[in-house]
């Protein structure tokens, strides 16, 4: 025991010695590894002021391109502003040719209706014209199967085509003369010719036994009477209804039938040309239109020489009112030239208006830009 207390003391300074020693080397390790690490750190150093760099240049970036989507955006709303601008008033316009499209088809459709139903209308009336008609055919054959009744027939149909040719106090029907002859039709032509007269004859036997024939004796027949009977009217006509000093040297023979006169033409020239030696000239109800239409112009022309005072008058007013319709044409023409040039003007205003819509139509956003800058 006393030898492990005396060697206790000089264990402890070797145990501080060591300590000591332990402890520099220590340090001197931590020194080494301190410079080692601070070697090792001054790439990263530089590499993390790199990286600063990088981060504020980044941030900066980040700010520009803030602004500029915030730019972007505000170009996108009003695009879209524009666009639906735009959309609503094509939809506007789409929707107004729809509806004056409807309203037209609709238009249409009832008015095809209405034609429809005029139609239907139509026919029923031809209908009962037609069953009309066919009454009225059979009773015709019972008034041409008599004289008398027959020669009414062609008295009522002189007066309609005269009635409808001529003015009324041109003519008189059923007119006494002076020799005591009662004529059909009276004309009152001026001098020279005069009055003239228009007797109806229907020489119908005659021509339905031509037509009815079926041998040539039986036609040859058929034609003596047929020629015998048109010869006496014409004779008849002008001994009776030419009277000198009061009518004209002439008078007109009416046949009511086409037939008939285009038989007495075509096959009896003879007796045609008899009637112009009589001075009585045979006309149908066509060529009797065109006769007193003729007549109706000869008419005119001496009333116009008896107003020719009253058309001068009538001249002289419608010439003032040429020279005022003159001056009013040309106050109209200045009114045009005016709104000429304010319809020039709202084109300009309207081809503007148009460009600036194809724009927005096209997102021309930087040529907006430019012309609003202007």
């Amino acid at each position: 025991m006393m030898a492990v207390a005396e060697w206790v003391p000089d264990d402890w300074r070797v145990l501080a010695a060591a300590a000591g020693l332990g402890l520099g080397l220590v340090m001197l390790l931590t020194l080494r590894a301190a410079a080692r690490a601070a070697r090792a750190a001054e790439p990263l150093r530089n590499d993390l002021g790199w990286l600063a760099n990088r981060v504020q240049a980044l941030g900066e970036g980040q700010e520009r391109l803030s602004g500029g989507l915030a730019h972007v955006s505000d170009a996108q709303a009003r695009a879209q502003a524009a666009m639906l601008q735009l959309i609503e008033a094509r939809l506007a316009e789409v929707q107004a040719r729809m509806g004056e499209s409807l309203q037209g088809a609709a238009t249409r459709t009832a008015r095809s209706l209405g034609e429809l139903q005029q139609r239907l209308e139509t026919i029923d009336r031809a209908q009962a014209r037609m069953e009309k008609l066919s009454g009225e055919v059979l009773g015709l054959q019972d008034i041409l199967s008599n004289k008398q009744t027959r020669g009414a027939f062609g008295e009522i149909q002189l007066h309609d085509i005269v009635r409808k040719a001529l003015p009324p106090g041109s003519f008189t029907m059923q007119a006494a003369l002076g020799n005591g002859r009662r004529a059909d039709c009276l004309i009152h032509l001026p001098q020279p010719p005069g009055p003239i007269v228009v007797d109806a004859k229907f020489p119908l036997e005659g021509y339905e036994a031509l037509r009815a024939a079926r041998t040539p004796a039986a036609a040859q027949e058929a034609g003596r009477a047929f020629r015998a009977a048109v010869r006496a009217h014409l004779r008849a006509i002008a001994e009776r209804y030419i009277v000198e000093g009061e009518t004209a040297d002439g008078a007109l023979m009416f046949l009511p039938s086409e037939a008939v006169y285009a038989e007495l033409h075509a096959n009896f020239a003879d007796v045609v040309r008899e009637g112009f030696a009589l001075k009585v000239w045979v006309v149908s109800p066509t060529t009797c239109m065109a006769v007193l239409n003729t007549m109706r112009a000869v008419l005119k022309d001496a009333r116009m020489r008896e107003q020719a005072g009253a058309i001068r008058k009538e001249l002289a007013l419608l010439h003032a009112d040429v020279e005022r319709l003159g001056a009013r044409v040309e106050a109209l023409d200045r009114h045009f030239g005016l709104a000429a040039k304010d319809v020039e003007e709202i084109r300009i205003s309207a081809e503007k208006a148009g460009r600036r819509a194809r724009r927005l139509d096209a997102f021309d956003f930087e040529d907006l830009q430019a012309e609003a800058a202007k």
